[in-house]
């Protein structure tokens, strides 16, 4: 039996039976409408309200003015500086010599002063450093919620004691607890120019030694507040994330809290230098005069820029007198100014600090 014969319908392009050609005679679509250009609409500027402006300009205006004051600090010291240097008869900078008394002979120098306010504040920052990042890691890492918040607290509040109370403790309560401290080390480590035999009785407390470690006392709340909310800042997918691998608490405090946390430290820390290296009072109290120059001992005595500044408050009588003094100001206004400048730069253009 043969195949049925299928016929099929002519082809072309137009519908189903259509004679071939026939598409051809379609009749063209009509030309689409030209699109009128469309006029480009400036968007209209936010309404900003009054007080939003005046927000604005508090806030620009504060910012300058901190900005001017500082400026205007720095021009004041030293066009007050300048006519006591012209009439300096050592050398500035390099001089151990501060004789300020005979205005026609005047023959002071920064050397013993600078050389006592860095290694004094160092000193106390060698100290703090460690304590400030033990108790950072144990406040936010360790210690319960419960006991964290009240143990912060009672090391903040180390920040308002007045330097007074602290300069009167080292003197008379630490100083003396010290003593025999300071003899052993000489005895034992005497050798160490560090640790040698100093300029000033070391029964008396007033000595580097002393001075620095209320000093690190002095500085530890700033290192450690500073530190504590940077650590508290450490990612949590980071530290789960180490935890998920099977990492102990402290290979989690190893990889993930100190390496996120590690410019925040130690520009912390710079910022305690500089609340230490512009210390007054506390160690005006504490550190002994002596005429002998600054030997490298921890056990001399002497006088920091801002203690000499202290002392010699009745000598400001005489605006020469009263200049040489200023300079020694200036040179500290600027070692501050670098210190500080110094932590802010450590930080800067780190995003996790934004």
């Amino acid at each position: 039996m043969s195949d049925p014969v299928v016929v099929k319908p002519p082809g072309g392009t137009g519908p189903a039976g259509a004679p071939r050609g026939a598409a051809a005679n379609t009749p063209a679509p009509p030309p689409e409408a030209p699109i009128p250009p469309q006029t480009e609409v400036e968007p209209k500027s936010p309404h900003v309200r009054p007080g939003d402006r005046i927000f604005k300009g508090l806030a620009t205006g504060s910012g300058v003015f901190i900005v001017a004051l500082i400026g205007a600090i720095g021009v004041f010291l030293l066009v007050q500086a300048i006519p006591s240097l012209a009439l300096d008869n050592v050398n500035f900078l390099f001089s151990r010599e501060w004789s300020t008394g005979d205005v026609g002979n005047m023959r002071f120098g920064i050397l013993d002063l600078f050389l006592v306010t860095v290694v004094s504040a160092a000193f106390a920052l060698i100290i703090a450093m460690p304590i400030a990042l033990g108790i950072a890691l144990f406040l936010t890492q360790y210690a319960p919620r419960r006991l964290a918040r009240p143990f912060a607290y009672v090391i903040d509040l180390l920040a308002a004691v007045p330097s007074i109370i602290f300069g009167l403790w080292g003197l008379f309560v630490l100083g003396p607890v010290l003593t025999p401290i300071g003899e052993w080390l000489i005895s034992s480590l005497g050798f160490i120019p560090l640790f040698a035999k100093g300029n000033v009785s070391i029964a008396l407390g007033g000595t580097i030694f002393t001075a620095g470690i209320v000093l690190a006392v002095m500085i530890l709340p700033i290192i450690t507040a500073v530190s504590r909310e940077v650590f508290d800042r450490t990612p949590g997918p980071h530290v789960e994330g180490a935890i998920a691998l099977g990492a102990t608490k402290w290979e989690v405090v190893r990889t993930t809290v100190l390496p996120f946390g590690k410019a925040g430290y130690v520009s912390a820390s710079m910022l305690g230098l500089g609340r230490a290296l512009g210390e007054t009072i506390a160690l005006t109290i504490i550190l002994s005069a002596t005429g002998s120059s600054f030997g490298w001992s921890l056990f001399d005595g002497g006088a920091t820029f801002a203690s000499k500044i202290a002392l010699a408050a009745p000598e400001f009588n005489d605006p020469r007198s009263a200049g040489a003094y200023i300079a020694a100001g200036l040179v500290l206004f600027v070692l501050t100014f670098v210190v500080n400048a110094i932590a802010r730069s450590i930080v800067a253009g780190r995003k996790e600090y934004e």
